[in-house]
């Protein structure tokens, strides 16, 4: 589980930028767009999105309302093409994160988007995570629980903090990253609303 918004999303350890600051706002304003049209039980239009934005990668959406976590959903694997994952983590964030009730139409307004665009999963040993630069996936029979890079830096964990909260994300035992759970990585360029103003 994510944690209350305490700091920027740049806190985490710096990523190579591949986004530009246009396709960062035009990712955004098709996430605050997934949203509203959701809640609002209207149609969301996918005009022609750039190359760039049309190749498949994984990403979440994490939605907040004055600084509290209010929703977050994402796909790890890169199956469709990034605007698509954008609007449809987006609409999934405001409605279906059972965690929280669905989003409200009074809600949208105060609505604050942050997105992680994934890098593809690599297998990584235990001490070659990053604190801040990796977040992490871990897989034991039919469990899986994952953590985006920023997580352990909102926390303050160590790195077998994270790999702990990772294997207690999937249903774990808390040591399940020493005993047969497989551990991959990945990256994420994260940027949100306070970033593009």
């Amino acid at each position: 589980m994510l944690p209350p918004r305490e700091n920027s999303p740049t806190n985490a350890a710096v990523i190579q930028a591949e986004f530009s600051i246009d396709e960062r706002r035009l990712l955004l304003k098709l996430a605050h767009d997934a949203v509203d049209a959701a809640v609002n039980q209207r149609e969301l239009s996918l005009a022609f999105f750039p190359p760039h934005l049309s190749e498949p990668r994984g990403a979440f959406t994490t939605l907040y309302r004055e600084g509290e976590l209010r929703g977050c959903v994402g796909y790890v694997l890169p199956v469709v093409p990034l605007y698509r994952t954008v609007a449809e983590s987006a609409k999934a964030a405001a409605l279906d994160d059972m965690r929280f009730n669905p989003v409200t139409s009074q809600e949208v307004p105060l609505i604050e988007v942050v997105l992680s665009i994934l890098s593809p999963l690599t297998p990584i040993k235990p001490e070659q995570v990053e604190v801040g630069r990796h977040g992490l996936v871990v897989t034991l029979g039919l469990r899986r629980g994952l953590l985006l890079p920023q997580v352990p830096v909102e926390h303050g964990w160590d790195r077998e903090t994270f790999l702990s909260q990772t294997c207690h994300k999937a249903g774990l035992p808390l040591d399940a990253w020493q005993h047969g759970a497989t551990v991959e990585a990945f990256t994420a360029e994260v940027f949100g609303d306070r970033d593009v103003r």
